[in-house]
This record gives structure tokens, sequence and C-alpha cells, in this order.
């Protein structure tokens, strides 16, 4: 199969450039991912491979699942430090808005009680969460925890953002599934579809700017 080379400089690029487009464009992507999680969640068809961590992890821990879900968090991010990521407007920003954005989406959509709804639920879910990531992350004010990890081993060892997110999604559905957490058939579609998604959208939104890149390491190629 023939494949193409894609330059993505992913690393944190000051706010002072173009910040209102890209702030603009951060909390898009914010609000759209969290507006993907509610519409999976209410397909009732599985959790994505985090939440079925969390779950396995909060039975056996007996701890809340929002506790589990920071604890998380704060280990992930302690797994940024030898990849030599660093927090940014975006990091903080990533845990807030979703959390609101996610409240206010399931506030108003309904649960599913057909499988017909349910199944274009999920599928729209986990293309938009696709869309979404490309749109937070191509900001670039800096990932979310989770995000780190994929953009992390993208500029320190190479991997295309399609392998990273898809091989941390992959690992997490499974460390999950053997903790006693729900899997369903969204979970699957999703830990497969969401690092092509991430990597298909992300040339259309990444922020570039001639002056950073001059300054910048040199980025890794991607495969596409």
């Amino acid at each position: 199969m023939a494949s193409r080379t894609v330059n993505l400089n992913l690393s944190p690029v000051s706010l002072r450039r173009r910040p209102v487009t890209r702030l603009a464009q951060l909390f898009a992507g914010l609000v759209l991912y969290g507006l993907s999680m509610a519409l999976m969640i209410r397909s009732q068809l599985g959790l994505d491979p985090w939440d079925v961590l969390h779950q396995g992890l909060a039975e056996r821990s007996g701890l809340t699942f929002g506790t589990i879900t920071a604890i998380t968090g704060v280990a992930v991010l302690l797994a940024w430090i030898p990849l030599r990521q660093r927090p940014g407007v975006g990091t903080v920003a990533n845990v807030v808005v979703i959390a609101v954005a996610v409240d206010v989406a399931l506030a108003l959509i309904p649960d599913a009680t057909s499988m017909w709804w349910r199944i274009p639920l999920m599928v729209f879910g986990v293309g938009l969460n696709g869309l979404a990531t490309a749109c937070y992350v191509g900001a670039r004010l800096g990932p979310g925890p989770r995000d780190g990890l994929m953009t992390g081993l993208h500029a320190r060892l190479g991997w295309s953002v399609r392998v990273s997110r898809t091989l941390i999604e992959v690992t997490v559905l499974a460390s999950g599934w053997l903790l006693g957490g729900t899997v369903g058939v969204g979970t699957v579609l999703y830990a497969l579809a969401i690092g092509p998604l991430a990597q298909f959208f992300l040339p259309f939104v990444v922020f570039r700017d001639r002056a950073a890149e001059a300054t910048a390491p040199a980025p890794c190629p991607a495969e596409d």
C-alpha cells in the first residue's frame, strides 16, 4: 500500500501567537469532545477505553469513579516527564471544559431506546471524538493529560499519531477489561478508529507558524 509522510509539529506554541483563533479552536475542540463522550454514553454500546480502565480500578479499589479518574490523571502526567512534555493552557482547560460540556450534553441528550438510534449515536460520537481531539491538540496550547502521551510518543519516538493513539487506547482497554471494566462493541470501535481519525483530521486543523517552526525542534515524520 502506498504511503506518504506528513510532518506534524505538535509541540506547544506561545499563546501570544494568534491567541483568539487558537483559543477558539481549543475550546471548540474541548466542547465537541465532551459532546462526543455524551453521545457514546447515551448509545449504551460500551465505554471508551480510559473509562473502562477507570471503572475496573474503581471496582477493585472501592474508590469512587471520580477519585480514580483524578488519580489516573496525575499518574499520566507523571508519565510525561520522560517524554519531556510540558502542561499548558490546554492541559488545564481539558479537565474543566470537558467536564462541564459532557454534563450539559448528558442533561440535554436522552438515553437511546432503539438500536437504530444507539448505533448512529456511537458511530457519530467516535467520529466527532476524532475531530475534537485533532482540534484541541492541533491548537498547540498543551494537550490533555492522556493526549500528552500520544503527542509525546509522536515527538520523542517518531511514531505516527495514528500508531501512538491506537497503541495507548488498546493497552488501556485491555488493562481495564482485565480489571473488570465494561467493554462493548462501541469500545472496540473507539479503540481501533480513534488513532486513524485523529491522524486524518490533524493536518487540516494543526496550527502552523513559520516563526515558531524556525525555532522549534524538527518535527517527527508521521506515516499516513
